[in-house]
């Protein structure tokens, strides 16, 4: 792959594939470069969100290295990929942490333990980080509830204000002639892909991890990951209507909904960023980016330090370990938070975006070939 830059090296290797059309029906970019001789700026930045890195055309292209042509279409759109996140991130300073977010994400997260640490430590004694607490309650008397839900609701914003921007931009670059009409009816497809990841699957057979053998590894651990992080959400949701509405404080009973949907949610967050964790250090260095490698790595491990310590927390809740455990968890969520608009977190609004304009360019051209489903024939 070029080196100097990668939007002209992206043009090359697509006019080869379009040409070719061999990968045809392995995932939805190759119907979407079809019968196309030039790509655009918004095109290359809209195909390399809509491609999931199965890395089958990888393996199977017949003018991959050692061919001259040297075709590694993957590798193309895993740089191409790190470029569209921080061009659309606004203030464009964001964009300049992202190209650094290898440092800037565990800097982040060091700094939010710092100042989760210094607020219990300035709010008590060094004591209350190693003293068992029990009852109602429990947990404010280690971090006080408006020092806890201010970080929360600081960070959480933060990340919801910067992550919305940066994917209403990318929207703006990729389908800007898209109506509101031709949207709905498009988002049950969309929201079916975006739920089910079926292009993990690699046209069916799934994903090469490590060669040409496919397994669906990758998409099962993601589906493990991303449910684990919505099922948290939940107990976090779940947590704070007990809290306000029943006037119920935590912690809360083993058996109690907000600690089944967080434990459940702490387990399958934790195996599936491991997991994946290990298809990463087992994958084929050929068809990858180093540099998406770093983010992936770099949000992989928080994810899985940030299940793992919410799971001690539950284990230890009624030790004198509570307090540095629950302190620790809190730290690392917050720095999550805050880290979430430069780390690989936006690859999930990005490829949703990229997914829905598929979604609505295959409606088009299926209108287009049969008129009579538009509703425009007597």
């Amino acid at each position: 792959m070029s080196a100097a830059d990668p939007m002209l090296e992206a043009e090359r290797v697509l006019r080869i594939c379009s040409a070719c059309m061999y990968c045809d029906g392995l995932c939805p970019v190759f119907p979407a470069i079809d019968g196309k001789h030039s790509f655009s700026l918004s095109d290359v930045s809209y195909l390399s969100n809509l491609c999931h890195n199965c890395q089958g055309c990888w393996h199977d292209c017949q003018y991959a290295p050692p061919h001259p042509f040297a075709v590694n279409l993957p590798a193309t759109f895993a740089e191409l990929r790190q470029h569209s996140y921080a061009d659309h991130l606004w203030p464009p300073a964001l964009g300049r942490v992202f190209r650094a977010s290898s440092v800037a994400v565990p800097a982040t997260v060091v700094l939010a333990l710092l100042i989760t640490f210094g607020l219990v430590l300035g709010t008590d004694s060094p004591a209350t980080l190693l003293t068992a607490h029990a009852g109602a309650g429990a947990f404010y008397r280690v971090l006080p509830w408006p020092a806890m839900a201010g970080l929360a609701g600081a960070t959480f914003g933060w990340a919801v204000i910067a992550v919305t921007s940066a994917t209403l931009r990318y929207w703006h670059t990729i389908a800007p002639q898209v109506t509101i009409r031709e949207i709905v009816p498009a988002l049950p497809v969309a929201l079916s892909d975006i739920i089910t990841v079926r292009h993990l699957g690699g046209g069916g057979p799934g994903c090469h991890d490590h060669d040409e053998r496919t397994s669906q590894r990758r998409r099962i651990l993601h589906h493990l990951t991303a449910g684990g992080f919505v099922l948290s959400g939940l107990s976090t949701i779940v947590a704070s209507a007990y809290h306000h509405l029943l006037g119920v404080m935590a912690p809360y009973p083993v058996a109690s909904l907000p600690v089944m949907l967080g434990l459940g949610g702490g387990v399958t967050m934790t195996i599936g960023a491991v997991g994946l964790l290990g298809l990463e250090a087992w994958a084929d260095p050929a068809p990858s980016d180093r540099g998406e490698t770093r983010l992936n790595v770099a949000f992989l491990i928080l994810l899985a330090l940030v299940g793992a310590s919410g799971l001690a927390v539950l284990g230890f809740r009624s030790t004198p370990a509570m307090g540095l455990l629950l302190t620790t968890h809190l730290g690392l969520v917050f720095g999550l938070f805050a880290a979430l608009p430069f780390s690989k977190a936006l690859h999930a609004p990005f490829r949703a975006a990229a997914l829905l304009r598929a979604a609505i360019d295959s409606r088009r051209s299926t209108l287009a070939r049969t008129p009579e489903a538009s509703g425009d024939t007597p």
